[in-house]
């Protein structure tokens, strides 16, 4: 078979890859974007009771997907688009955790014994808020008011005006943001670490509920404080996070570690199943870009057919 020129080849595969454009453009316009995350630690309602979390075997995780009509698999797409800082007119009360998101309604039950973190109040916290891809945005950080009732729906009154903490643009090391924060000091008993993701450089906001534990609060008749139970250690599988009958409490180094439940202090008693965080070298695996598959596959045909060309 004869060769085809070297002149006509180039002008053919030039050809090819002027059609090809347009059709290429249209997919990566199409791909959404991959702002995923949650945190981990302290651990969200939507990590704890996903496949991945460990914890989908307790009573509330069982009840949540139940309610969900199926499991937390995409448990770092908890994400509203064009929210824009307008959370309390967009995101109705009762409906904080799923962000108002019918696939992920089952994380606004109202339950006291959803997987928790122990804290103690007024003490450091390095939140570890686990990301796929890196996007600039800012992270806002509400605790409830004391007083908090878990048995009723999180609503916008149970929350302050104003975030305890807030962070632009914190580094993503190894997979995750390090949000370094002060608890507020008068919290006691069981609360919501509720967090708003504000992206910059995507129309997303994402929304999370972190269930945690404070010690009880002082006895005012002078009994002293309520007995706290020695701490409990309980260690993860190697690469998802165990089940056990205890709370977890996150490191205060920013530094990954191994999936242990740690003692933060003097805590109340509290039958919460463990809510461990991930393995700090495991992580998620990156989401497939929507549409990067197809273009390969074009791309490659492209090459190929240009190829065949030239060689006739």
């Amino acid at each position: 078979m004869a060769r085809m020129p070297w002149t006509t080849a180039r002008r053919t595969s030039a050809a090819v890859a002027a059609a090809l454009t347009p059709f290429l453009l249209t997919l990566f316009a199409a791909a959404p974007a991959q702002a995923h995350g949650a945190p981990t630690d302290p651990v969200s309602r939507v990590f704890a009771c996903s496949p991945d979390g460990g914890s989908s075997g307790t009573d509330a995780c069982r009840a949540a997907v139940a309610a969900n009509g199926s499991p937390f698999t995409a448990w770092d797409n908890l994400r509203v688009a064009n929210v824009n800082g307008r959370d309390r007119q967009t995101i109705p009360d009762g409906k904080l955790c799923s962000g108002g998101l019918p696939a992920y309604r089952g994380l606004d039950l109202a339950r006291a014994d959803w997987p928790a973190t122990r804290l103690s109040p007024g003490a450091a916290l390095t939140m570890k808020y686990v990301s796929t891809i890196p996007h600039t945005g800012t992270f806002r950080m509400y605790l409830t008011e004391p007083g908090y009732d878990p048995s009723k729906p999180l609503k916008w009154s149970d929350l302050p005006e104003r975030p305890f903490a807030e962070v632009k643009d914190p580094a993503l090391t190894d997979g995750a943001y390090r949000i370094r924060m002060t608890l507020p000091k008068d919290r006691s008993g069981r609360q919501v670490l509720f967090t708003i993701w504000q992206n910059s450089s995507t129309p997303d906001t994402y929304y999370s509920c972190s269930d945690v534990v404070f010690p009880a609060a002082e006895d005012k008749s002078g009994g002293g404080a309520a007995p706290a139970p020695s701490p409990t250690r309980s260690r993860a599988a190697e690469k998802k996070p165990a089940t056990s009958p205890a709370l977890s409490t996150p490191a205060a180094s920013p530094t990954p570690a191994p999936s242990l439940a740690r003692s933060a202090g003097a805590v109340a008693p509290d039958s919460t199943p463990v809510a461990a965080d991930a393995d700090g070298d495991s992580g998620p695996s990156a989401p497939v870009l929507a549409g990067g598959a197809a273009a390969v596959l074009v791309l490659t045909g492209g090459a190929a057919l240009a190829l065949r060309l030239r060689r006739r």
